[in-house]
């Protein structure tokens, strides 16, 4: 049940320990009391990224123009949508939030597993009379297995659950909406230049460009077609790939967007090409489901408030053809954006929001017939640099065509999990930068269909907010109880399923 790696792993061990989970959480740490997020030192929101150009504040706002459309988390927006359900002066809601400071209780710090070496293996006891392994995968990320997570039947009760709540396509970037969030952009030409230009140059290579692919309007852009639009709107005169500032200065950037709007994008040449639907798990669900989440409770060691608050149970098909290019699974913060899952209880206005996940558990659902790795493309290399994920006519985050250059490949077997952080410690008990190593992807599906499921961990990197957060759902739960509940949390379209299987 060991994943498959590359590249030969140094440090690779045999030697299995029957001890219990060895967490190291780092000392607490205070919380102000009184405070509103935003107010003075303790809640501002830290940047999770350090100062490089590919992930500097400015190339953050254009690309966040994009992304914050089609990002938004889903139980913040069914939240939503249950706090504006009719006028507030007619029909009963949640009681408003009364003025003044809030009262932000403390919370503990946050427990991570030790990784010790790659192919350490420990014996842990998460279900009653059964005991599961597991497996260290990788350090950086810290990226763990654990074969038989789920039983079959488990398995095979997801996936009918699933099919009977019905399954969307999953789109990353809708063209519909591309033009409007391209007018939203107050960046002047010779800006866009400095920051597509990484290396300062003066010139754009094409390798720059593929940097910037989810700039696109879905579209997973690859040197030939870059070119071919460059050809299209005349903006590479001399036909070598490379646009000095005075070509970029003469391109109409309007060319540019009826370009990609006219060129509607094959499901293959999608940044991802599946279906999804998401399962509830908190109180009222399907027992199973509750039964897994109360397991990813135990696996994580982390506070029930912040995994029972977390997003439902994402699960995803991908058919013959399906893919996933090379992504992280959290946005950097920055001031100018807020965390989805927390952003109803800040009180706080910010033009833009992103995924706030401490933790991915992905469980494969299924054996598949061929392809559909998960590729961790550098994987405990030494360094990081995101220029180096494209060298000449390979890119490393392609995932239909270079996931047998990435340096970690997991291979998908029916109720294995693995799980990794997608966020490094800051040290003091909370969250601190963007793990960049947690780059990862789902490898083109050859054979068959591919089956899993994600629970995602939310965690804000603010911690005041996430305590604000956790005390007002908690507030939610005892003064709602199940009658007042939202019909999405009920979830009755499987939550009394009785499935022979």
């Amino acid at each position: 049940m060991a994943a498959a790696a590359t590249v030969p792993r140094p440090g690779a061990g045999e030697a299995v320990e029957a001890v219990s989970l060895q967490w190291a959480p780092p000392e607490p740490r205070e919380v102000a009391v009184g405070t509103r997020p935003g107010d003075k030192e303790d809640s501002r929101v830290r940047p999770l990224c350090k100062p490089r150009g590919i992930c500097s504040r400015a190339y953050f706002l254009v690309l966040m123009v994009f992304v914050h459309l089609y990002l938004g988390n889903v139980l913040a927006l069914l939240l939503f949508v249950h706090y504006s359900n009719g006028d507030e002066s007619t029909e009963p809601g949640p009681p408003h939030r009364p003025p003044g400071p809030l009262t932000a209780p403390t919370l503990g710090p946050l427990t991570r597993l030790e990784g010790i070496k790659v192919g350490y293996e420990r014996k842990v006891q998460l279900v009653t009379g059964t005991e599961h392994i597991i497996r260290t995968l990788s350090l950086k990320p810290l990226l763990f297995e654990i074969p038989g997570f789920l039983s079959d039947e488990e398995c095979r009760l997801i996936i009918h659950l699933a099919q009977m709540k019905g399954l969307q396509r999953s789109q990353i970037l809708p063209t519909e909406e591309y033009e409007e969030a391209m007018s939203a952009v107050q960046v002047s030409q010779l800006d866009l230049f400095r920051l597509l230009d990484q290396n300062h140059d003066g010139l754009l290579q094409l390798r720059e460009v593929l940097a910037q692919t989810r700039l696109g309007n879905g579209r997973w852009m690859t040197p030939e077609n870059i070119q071919e639009m460059y050809s299209a709107i005349k903006a590479d005169p001399n036909g070598d790939g490379v646009l000095s500032l005075q070509e970029f200065s003469n391109m109409d950037l309007r060319d540019f967007h009826m370009y990609m709007r006219s060129h509607k994008a094959e499901s293959s040449e999608l940044v991802r090409n599946s279906h999804h639907t998401w399962l509830y798990q908190g109180e009222g669900a399907h027992h199973v489901m509750r039964a897994i989440r109360q397991r990813v409770l135990r696996l994580t060691r982390l506070s029930p408030e912040i995994v029972e608050f977390s997003e439902p149970l994402q699960v995803v098909r991908y058919g013959e053809g399906g893919h996933y290019h090379a992504h992280v699974d959290s946005g950097p913060v920055y001031p100018e954006t807020i965390c989805s899952h927390t952003k109803l209880v800040a009180n706080e206005s910010v033009p833009f929001e992103t995924s706030c996940r401490y933790m991915t558990v992905l469980f494969y659902l299924n054996n598949v017939t061929g392809g559909g790795e998960t590729v961790f493309p550098v994987a405990d290399n030494r360094t990081y640099d995101e220029m180096s994920l494209i060298q000449d006519d390979v890119d490393l985050r392609d995932t239909r065509r270079h996931c047998d250059k990435g340096n970690l490949l997991v291979k998908p077997r029916q109720g294995t999990a693995v799980f990794w952080y997608n966020y490094l410690p800051d040290g003091q008990g909370w969250v601190g930068d963007v793990d960049d190593y947690s780059l990862h992807g789902g490898c083109l599906v050859t054979r068959g269909t591919k089956w899993i499921a994600n629970n995602w961990i939310n965690v804000d990197p603010s911690q005041a907010r996430q305590a604000l957060f956790q005390q007002e759902m908690a507030r939610l739960s005892r003064e709602g109880g199940t009658d007042s509940q939202p019909e999405w949390a009920l979830d009755r379209a499987y939550r009394n399923a009785r499935v022979e299987l």
